[in-house]
Parts: structure tokens; C-alpha cells; sequence
């Protein structure tokens, strides 16, 4: 168990926020892998929820990226008034998504955030050829760091909006016809998202003849 002081938070959606927290002596992981957070505040430290580090392994300090839920009182509500000075206690790190080989990122919503981890270190790498990314929102003010990811994507980075606000956009969602036109023999299949999300992108990928040793799912 490690107490750390959170150095930096801002919003980067209108319910997204970012956080930029102290690291402790030691502490390693690998892109796509999490840890339990819990709110060093009298009555909220045993409230853990696991959250995926955003940021690269190699920096100073460790990011987070969480989605702050306001219709419940719950833990990323209490996660949306913390600021910088207050602190957050961390657990061990546990494996999560773990990258193999180049392939298709499939994300819905929130569930971007292991991936980001891994394509900031791809990128540091120079390994970004070959990757692409879907990525399913309700509308455009709910995509995570589209600046950033259609930088290191380009035309690989695929934004799949249910309810557009702009015309330009028409309504999709991520469906067996679209996975399909994806499909370019890629060796790997990373799905990430709420478990019906995945459990359905999972199964439209079998449905096209994907292995599953060759789908990669939160573990």
C-alpha cells in the first residue's frame, strides 16, 4: 500500500479527469495493467476501485485517466473534487490488457484508457505501425484525448458515435459489418469496455473467425 500525493488533476471531457499523482520507490508496471485506488480520507480508504495507468512506465510520476460517474455517490464522484495536495492511497499493481503484437484496439467509452498506455508506448517505441484503434462514444464531447490519439494514429484512429451532434457524423455503432472492414489480418484483438460491450465485440470477432487465443480481454 502506497500513500501518494496527487500533484495535478483537470477535466480533459466534460466527465473525464485526469490525474497526475506521485510515484512510490520501486514501483513498476506494464502498459494496459492497473491498480487498485482508494481516497486517503477518513471513512474512504477501503473504498478501492481499480483504475489502468495512463501514462508510460518510464515517467516521473504515474497518470490516471477515470470517468467520473455524478448520478451515484460513489468513488469517482468523491474522485471529481479531489485536488492537487490531497492524497490517494495505491495497491499492487495486477495485469490487465496485455499487448502482444500489432492489431485491432476495439474501446467503448472509458474503456480506452489501458490502450492509451499502451500507444503512448508504442509511439515512445516507434512501434505504432500496424495498430488500429475503434473507439465507441454516445457523441463527440465524450471522446478521450482525440487530439492526441488521431496524432498518433491518423486514419487508423476510427471514432464510432452513436448520437452525433455534428451532421457530418452519422449515427453508428461498432457491429459485426464494421469490425469487418477492419479485419486485415491483423495477429491480435484487444477489447476493452463495460462487460456487454466486451462480451458482444468478442463475440462478433468469433463470428468472423477470430481465435480466441487470439482475443485479448481484461484478465
Amino acid at each position: 500500500m502506497h500513500k501518494v500525493k496527487v500533484l495535478k488533476t483537470e477535466f480533459v471531457t466534460h466527465n473525464v479527469r485526469h490525474f497526475v499523482v506521485e510515484r512510490p520507490a520501486d514501483y513498476n508496471f506494464i502498459s494496459g495493467q492497473a491498480t487498485d485506488v482508494s481516497i486517503n480520507k477518513p471513512g474512504l480508504e477501503n473504498e478501492l476501485r481499480p483504475f489502468t495507468f495512463t501514462g508510460l512506465n518510464s515517467g516521473e510520476n504515474l497518470e490516471f485517466t477515470i470517468k467520473i460517474y455524478t448520478d451515484h455517490n460513489g468513488v469517482t464522484e468523491k474522485l471529481g473534487k479531489i485536488a492537487a495536495g490531497d492524497e490517494l492511497i495505491l495497491h499492487d499493481v495486477f495485469g490487465a490488457i496485455n499487448y502482444k503484437q500489432p492489431g485491432l484496439f476495439i474501446a467503448g467509452g472509458a474503456g480506452v484508457t489501458p490502450f492509451i498506455s499502451i500507444l503512448r508506448q508504442l509511439k515512445a517505441d516507434n512501434k505504432l505501425e500496424g495498430n488500429t484503434l475503434l473507439f465507441a462514444n454516445h457523441t463527440e464531447k465524450d471522446i478521450i484525448l482525440k487530439d492526441e490519439l488521431t496524432d498518433m494514429l491518423g486514419s487508423n484512429f476510427i471514432n464510432v458515435l452513436s448520437h452525433p451532434e455534428s451532421p457530418e457524423n452519422k449515427p453508428q455503432i461498432i457491429d459485426r459489418d464494421l469490425i469487418k472492414q477492419y479485419l486485415h489480418g491483423q495477429s491480435n484483438y484487444y477489447i476493452c469496455g463495460p462487460d456487454p460491450f466486451v462480451e458482444a465485440m468478442a463475440e462478433n470477432l468469433k463470428e468472423l473467425g477470430i481465435q480466441q487465443s487470439q482475443i485479448v480481454i481484461e484478465q
